[in-house]
């Protein structure tokens, strides 16, 4: 199943829906006077209900004849979860290739991690898949790209080891960890450079784990105004999305709807030489296969403070 937030023209009320072909449905509408108890408000509040829930919304949507639907093209799609409860948890340096490629930049020496390498992004980080990047050219001269795996929980744990780990997964999406780099170097860490308004975009849905199945055998690529610059595979990460959630789990509950963006190959516009960084109009395709592709244009401008 593949689960979206839209709105439709003219509207404002985002509202969960369920894509089926070149049609989205309207949950709500659609299965709402069939639903035993309070309908889930949004996909975060389905996440939350647990299994049971996700089996009935299937079997719902899975019934589906073409009522209370709008053509996918017509409808807006927002990010799957458009405010999440946490902050983003990313991984960096998970591909050994961009390890390589991020030493070069910087002048190191290549030393594979142990244990993975966290950090976060804010929730107000996260927008749309077809929304644009607002550059603030105030704020940054350097934003990069990173196409990256998501990862969205589905079963609270802690201490989750990697053979179940997946078992605690409601499902993936496509997330784009944008970066200001000279902000990460000025700030000494990530988190900064990381979480910038509309940084982070994520979807265009959520596909079930069920239906995306093994998530290490993906291709992952990213095109620039349609220059390729990143193409690789999740089965090249360092530390699978089991180890992952095993590491992270650790003293420390994952909950329904906390959301893992699982790192980024080789092809960054940090790692080239010379370093390529996005430009004003840009166009930003991020795809992972199994999923889809995002469409994010790169806007630029000086946002005034409140």
């Amino acid at each position: 199943m593949r689960y979206v937030t839209f709105s439709l023209p003219n509207e404002t009320m985002q509202q969960m829906g369920a894509v089926r072909e070149d049609r989205v449905i309207a949950l709500r509408r659609a299965y709402g006077n069939q639903w035993e108890g309070p309908f889930p408000g949004s996909l975060l509040e389905l996440i939350q209900l647990g299994p049971s829930a996700w089996k009935r919304m299937a079997l719902l949507a899975g019934s589906f004849h073409g009522q209370h639907s709008h053509a996918l093209a017509e409808a807006r799609l927002h990010a799957p979860i458009p405010r999440p409860a946490k902050n983003v948890f990313c991984l960096g340096l998970n591909y050994v290739s961009h390890m390589e490629e991020s030493a070069r930049a910087r002048g190191r020496e290549i030393k594979i991690p142990e244990v993975p390498v966290f950090f976060t992004k804010t929730p107000t980080s996260v927008s749309g898949p077809y929304d644009p990047i607002p550059w603030d050219t105030a704020v940054t001269k350097q934003v990069d790209y990173e196409a990256e795996l998501g990862v969205v929980i589905g079963v609270a744990g802690k201490n989750i080891p990697a053979s179940k780990a997946l078992d605690h997964v409601f499902g993936y999406t496509i997330i784009n960890d944008v970066s200001a780099r000279d902000l990460q170097k000025d700030h000494l860490q990530w988190f900064k450079g990381k979480s910038l308004d509309g940084f982070c975009p994520m979807g265009p849905w959520i596909v079930t784990a069920d239906e995306f199945r093994d998530p290490q055998t993906k291709r992952i690529s990213l095109r620039v105004s349609g220059v390729t610059k990143q193409s690789a595979t999740t089965a090249n990460m360092i530390f699978t999305v089991a180890v992952t959630i095993e590491s992270l789990s650790k003293g420390m509950t994952l909950e329904p709807g906390d959301i893992i963006s699982t790192g980024t190959p080789e092809g960054v516009g940090l790692g080239r030489t010379p370093p390529e960084y996005l430009n004003d109009g840009d166009l930003v395709e991020t795809e992972i296969e199994g999923i889809g592709v995002m469409q994010n244009r790169v806007v630029a401008g000086k946002s005034s403070g409140s």
